[in-house]
């Protein structure tokens, strides 16, 4: 399984390291020790984003000017796999992007929920890669 320093997390999300330890302190997010340092699992982080992307009210955190030929690094809230083509959405801050490709292709970069990436965007089309 995939796991996250408090930094990094905070990182993905777009919030400082104190804005996610009181996420953890307040129940929101799950921890685990690995190695005697706090981590913070995947798939937990994965669906706190989720429910961040979701929320009307979320406050932004990055400029609304992004350049269309960014890249942004995220992490992986789902992937919806059929025998040819993946469905793979990524919160990346507070953004939520959805790419298609090939099943083959998510499965050779190990898209799961969890997993870092970053979404390289460019006019409509968004490409997924990992780190």
């Amino acid at each position: 399984m995939t796991t996250y320093r408090v930094s990094e997390a905070a990182a993905l999300l777009g919030v400082s390291d104190d804005t996610l330890r009181r996420w953890v302190e307040a129940g929101r997010l799950t921890t685990a020790t690995e190695g005697g340092r706090t981590v913070v699992p995947g798939p937990a982080l994965a669906a706190l984003a989720e429910s961040l992307a979701d929320d009307p009210d979320r406050e932004q955190t990055r400029a609304a000017s992004v350049s269309a030929r960014n890249r942004l690094p995220g992490i992986v809230t789902r992937v919806l796999r059929d025998r040819v083509m993946s469905q793979v959405e990524m919160v990346c801050g507070p953004y939520r992007l959805v790419s298609l490709m090939s099943t083959e292709a998510a499965d050779e970069l190990g898209l799961e929920p969890g997993v870092r990436a970053i979404a390289s965007v460019k006019s409509t089309t968004v490409v997924v890669e990992r780190p």
